[in-house]
């Protein structure tokens, strides 16, 4: 393996060596001799291999071994200041071009044993089915066509109608009347033709209307309307698949966005264990019932949808890529309008008795 230094500064100070790479923060490491120096300075001489590197250092009266060489770069690895200089790109130039930005991000993630063209790849390679082309749903498409997901499967059955176009920038005027998952479809070969994507028109009325969909998948995102258990189908059919899901909504004044890593968190099923009894003569059961009834017109204006279809894209990323943790798996982030979108994590209860959880197939650890 060839290593690279990733961008990166520093400067002696008295017997330690400041090193900045992330402009937050700045890394005070003991450099008494300056060896350190010495080895950053050999590093950003360009992509070397451990017997490059400790033939350099020689070279500068740095004597050591090789195993001192690989132990100096774990050490630069656990800090996150060092790659696998040959997986920085994916080898393909016009690929390369394509993904410029994606692998940039990727390299604040990368290290010796995690590449940022591997997490690419894994999003080239993975396919999503985008439940509902409306607000949330349209945001989520462009997100991902924009990540370069290699395939997806949009589902909903509406029509583009002028009332869409506060929110929903997929479509145009002269869309009106159209099928939307067709005209979603149509706009993502438009913008990637190497995007497989297919148009699903179709009214879900239960989860085994899914059960089709979900072969060769890897992840479900978005949401159905129309029906209060829709979400419990969807929940129902990504168990049952064995694949994460990614959904989310809003309310009058607050945006939610949850996931359930199938096996490995609680469910929305498991979420809804807990809550009060629309039945019980209480304010909490009322409460609840009142709220069951209750038909909200649709409050989501452009730049909230974007928000919301922006952060169910990024967690189905980390899902995708494992980049990082799933920050929502088995609780529900709620983003309150009214105290500025700060966001606040609640998780679900875990019900050990929750017969959809007992449909996910058995994962080892």
């Amino acid at each position: 393996m060839r290593v690279v230094l990733k961008e990166c500064a520093w400067e002696p100070l008295g017997e330690d060596l400041i090193v900045v790479y992330d402009p937050r923060e700045a890394l005070t490491l003991a450099d008494p001799d300056g060896q350190v120096a010495a080895f950053l300075t050999e590093l950003s001489r360009g992509p070397q291999t451990v017997e490059e590197l400790r033939s350099a250092l020689a070279a500068r009266g740095v004597d050591v071994t090789e195993e001192d060489v690989r132990s100096g770069l774990e050490g630069l690895d656990s800090l996150g200041l060092v790659e696998n200089a040959d997986e920085r790109q994916l080898g393909d130039p016009v690929a390369d071009e394509r993904h410029f930005s994606n692998l940039t991000f990727f390299g604040s993630f990368a290290g010796l044993g995690r590449s940022r063209a591997g997490h690419v790849r894994r999003l080239r390679e993975a396919h999503v089915l985008v439940l509902g082309a409306g607000g949330a749903g349209s945001s989520i498409v462009q997100c991902l066509a924009g990540l370069g997901v290699g395939a997806m499967t949009l589902v909903d059955r509406d029509d583009v109608a002028p009332r869409n176009f506060a929110r929903q920038f997929l479509y145009r005027h002269e869309d009106i009347g159209r099928s939307k998952v067709d005209r979603a479809a149509e706009w993502v070969r438009e913008y990637d033709p190497g995007i497989e994507v297919r148009a699903v028109d179709r009214w879900i009325s239960g989860p085994e209307d899914l059960k089709d969909l979900t072969d060769g998948v890897d992840l479900i995102a978005g949401g159905l309307d129309g029906e209060d258990d829709a979400h419990l189908w969807v929940n129902e059919a990504a168990l049952r698949a064995g694949i994460p899901l990614v959904s989310g909504g809003m309310g009058r004044t607050q945006l939610m966005y949850c996931s359930v890593d199938p096996g490995k968190s609680p469910c929305l099923l498991c979420d809804e264990s807990d809550r009060p009894d629309p039945g019980e003569p209480t304010s909490a059961g009322v409460a609840q019932r009142l709220t069951r009834g209750m038909r909200l017109n649709n409050a989501l204006i452009g730049p909230i949808a974007m928000q919301m279809g922006s952060l169910i894209a990024y967690e189905a990323l980390r899902y995708l890529t494992g980049f990082e943790p799933p920050r929502a798996a088995g609780a529900r982030v709620m983003l309150d309008l009214r105290t500025g979108l700060v966001p606040v994590w609640e998780p679900f209860p875990k019900d050990p008795d929750c017969p959809a959880c007992a449909l996910a197939p058995v994962r080892s650890a």
